[in-house]
């Protein structure tokens, strides 16, 4: 298998810090809504008892690239701010996302609609952790900013290789 090693140490140290928080963040366990009986509801989405919610956490790289990491005791919300450096970036970033956003439910954990001000939203609860293995959610949440940051330098060779 063949990978690309072209990240620069910022962005090494930007995801290191991202895994490491989300490793530390990702100790959900169940716990029933205490509003409403029998009901299991995210407490990071609902927001209704404020001693269950922990204080978010928010990762920077730049201005135009960050990451907010709200934690609750059965819920954790993750969402990216995607570095877009010019038009093209912004309508390229639009279209992925939207793409990814159609089809949430094959994700599983990625939200439908991103939090305000942010470009991409991940729901995690306990129920994540207990079907899938707490590693691997990190895994993917990482190899996808990877992923998306290699997208953005794939549009601007492509672009260079258009203007050459």
């Amino acid at each position: 298998m063949l990978r690309i090693k072209i990240q620069s140490n910022t962005l090494r140290l930007y995801l290191a810090c991202i895994r490491n928080t989300l490793d530390a963040a990702l100790c959900l366990q169940n716990f029933p809504c205490q509003e409403v009986e029998r009901h299991n509801k995210p407490e990071v989405e609902l927001k209704t008892s404020p001693e269950l919610l922990l204080n978010p956490i928010l990762i920077c790289r730049n201005e135009a690239e960050k990451c907010l990491i709200e934690t609750s005791i059965n819920s954790l919300r993750i969402s990216l701010k995607v570095k877009q450096a010019d038009e093209l970036e912004n309508i390229l970033t639009k279209k992925f996302l939207r793409f990814l956003s159609m089809r949430a439910e094959a994700f599983q954990v990625l939200r439908r609609k991103p939090v305000q001000g942010y470009d991409i939203s991940f729901l995690i609860t306990n129920y994540h952790c207990e079907e899938m293995q707490k590693h691997k959610l990190i895994d993917f949440i990482v190899q996808f900013m990877e992923v998306r940051i290699l997208l953005n330098l794939i549009s601007c060779f492509s672009l260079v290789r258009m203007i050459v």
